[in-house]
């Protein structure tokens, strides 16, 4: 059965906010019987990363695609072979149950070929020299086993043709058998024994027979006959003989095979190509981990996403559209957000989504563990820039409170804690301030992007003017935006300063009026989400 695991995800810029909230959801979903795993979209920044050292978490699963890859299904695994196993052992491993076709590896275990049911039936059913040709490359060792045989002398030149023949003894005695190079399949008669040797016999198969004779083995040594005792009667003898075949020799070279990083969907519509039972899937060694059928195609489904801290698919993993969405946890404005089949969409008013994950938690009278009460607290006071931003709300507050008392912090010494560390641009290059925190927005046809930057005060930046232009230069060609603007944000300052390119760049003017020249710092401007956004939306919609 497929793995129905919840994924919850955050954005495609992850900030702490995301992360925490997808732990804490993530944490409640399971705690309520539904096993659920936290994912991230990006590269942590630092100061989530310092949150998630603090209180003892892990860095989230990095998901790449809401479409089910083919290594996620419950895959078929039958034994894997080795290239001289035996049709014999292979049938075996069938009548076990062990499956209907499996996959032939070398001995550093990548895939050389595979053989079914239907490879093995050829054998039997094929053309008689089909089976002459085998039996010429099977090596004796092969033959000795699967007849349940014992070896009485094996010489080490070997002229088989592979032609097998029964002697049934007449009164001209082996005088009318042409046996030249062949196996022959003998009772216990030591006179007619040598003579087949003295003929040519390539072979000797005795059945029946407790021991050879030294004057049967000295010929067989002069002559360079190989002697085998038979563990079974002529009839079992000669049928098992072909059942010594090594695998690869019958199995098919040419496998179709999928990789184990491809989407379930793209191999499905690769299947409908080809009318084979199964097809091996390979690891980046070419190794087999599984072997995926068309029973897999029919009943296979995308992830279980809950999206969190967003609700736009643009802002989400890729192939949102595909995967079965489930949950909406967010504080964003909501836009273009569509879906085939009704999910649970719970938006509130409130800086942070940690809040109504907190909430959430106090609904369904689950405990937040300490940790992660702090966690949850470090997201509040991040998004709301410890209450300073005008997204705040009492219920923010009223949430953070709980969850102090919950972690035992003191929600002020712990913002300190948190902003000195956010703030820290020491030793980061203008494309890392400018890339750490993005998210762009389609408004009107309007493409833009907003990046947001912490830093300590205005005075870290002096100086990086041409830097930050470039930079941001370069993500209007790349990302083919009409506007590009980073806002660093004090603080400690209360305010913020813009840089802005692309064709729509005197917008961020008209939206926050310069009073003492360029990059002048924007008292009380702090939100990205409630300031910055409706201000640019408002000129958007005027122009």
């Amino acid at each position: 059965m497929q793995d129905r695991t919840i994924y919850i995800t955050g954005h495609i810029h992850p900030d702490t906010d995301s992360i925490a909230s997808a732990i804490g959801y993530a944490f409640l979903k399971t705690a309520l019987g539904e096993p659920a795993k936290a994912c991230r979209l990006g590269e942590l920044n630092h100061e989530t990363r310092y949150l998630l050292d603090r209180f003892h978490f892990e860095e989230p699963l990095l998901l790449k695609d809401a479409r089910i890859q083919v290594k996620e299904l419950a895959l078929d695994h039958p034994a894997d072979l080795l290239e001289e196993t035996t049709i014999f052992d292979a049938l075996e491993l069938m009548h076990d149950g062990k499956g209907q076709g499996f996959g032939v590896v070398d001995h550093q275990k990548k895939l050389v070929g595979i053989v079914t049911r239907s490879d093995i039936a050829k054998v039997g059913l094929g053309d008689t020299a089909q089976g002459i040709d085998l039996l010429k490359e099977t090596p004796v060792e092969n033959i000795v086993k699967t007849i349940k045989g014992k070896s009485v002398y094996l010489d080490p030149v070997k002229h088989i043709n592979g032609k097998v023949s029964i002697i049934a003894l007449t009164k001209n005695h082996v005088r009318n058998y042409d046996i030249e190079d062949r196996i022959v399949i003998i009772g216990d008669d030591p006179m007619a024994q040598m003579d087949l040797i003295k003929k040519g016999a390539g072979m000797l198969i005795m059945v029946w027979t407790q021991q050879v004779s030294e004057e049967v083995i000295a010929l067989a040594k002069e002559y360079h006959c190989q002697l085998v005792l038979s563990g079974y009667g002529s009839m079992n003898t000669s049928r098992y003989l072909y059942f010594s075949i090594p695998v690869r020799l019958i199995m098919t070279r040419n496998v179709v095979t999928f990789s184990e990083e491809e989407l379930a969907e793209d191999v499905s519509k690769k299947m409908l190509k080809t009318r084979y039972r199964m097809y091996p899937v390979v690891n980046e060694k070419y190794q087999p981990v599984g072997y995926v059928t068309r029973y897999h195609m029919m009943n296979f489904k995308n992830k279980r996403i809950i999206m969190v801290d967003h609700n736009e698919f643009s802002q989400s993993v890729k192939g949102i559209e595909h995967a079965e969405l489930i949950e909406v946890l967010d504080h964003h404005r909501i836009y273009d957000f569509a879906t085939s089949k009704p999910v649970s969409f719970r938006n509130e008013i409130v800086g942070s989504t940690a809040t109504i994950v907190a909430t959430i938690f106090k609904e369904n009278q689950i405990p937040i563990p300490k940790d992660l009460a702090g966690l949850l607290l470090g997201a509040i006071l991040s998004d709301t820039l410890h209450f300073q931003s005008p997204t705040t709300t009492q219920k923010d507050r009223t949430a953070a409170n709980m969850l102090a008392a919950f972690a035992d912090l003191d929600v002020d010494a712990f913002a300190t804690d948190i902003f000195t560390i956010t703030s820290d641009i020491s030793g980061k290059s203008v494309k890392e301030l400018v890339n750490s925190d993005i998210k762009f927005y389609e408004i009107r046809n309007v493409r833009m992007m907003i990046a947001q930057v912490v830093i300590p005060c205005a005075e870290y930046i002096l100086g990086l003017e041409e830097e930050i232009d470039q930079e941001l230069d370069a993500l209007v060609c790349q990302k083919d935006l009409d506007l590009c603007t980073v806002v660093f944000t004090s603080i400690l300052e209360s305010g913020s300063i813009f840089y802005a390119r692309g064709p729509k760049k005197g917008w961020i003017q008209e939206a926050f009026p310069d009073t003492e020249g360029p990059h002048t710092l924007q008292k009380q401007v702090l939100s990205r989400k409630n300031q910055v956004l409706p201000m640019l939306s408002e000129i958007i919609t005027r122009f």
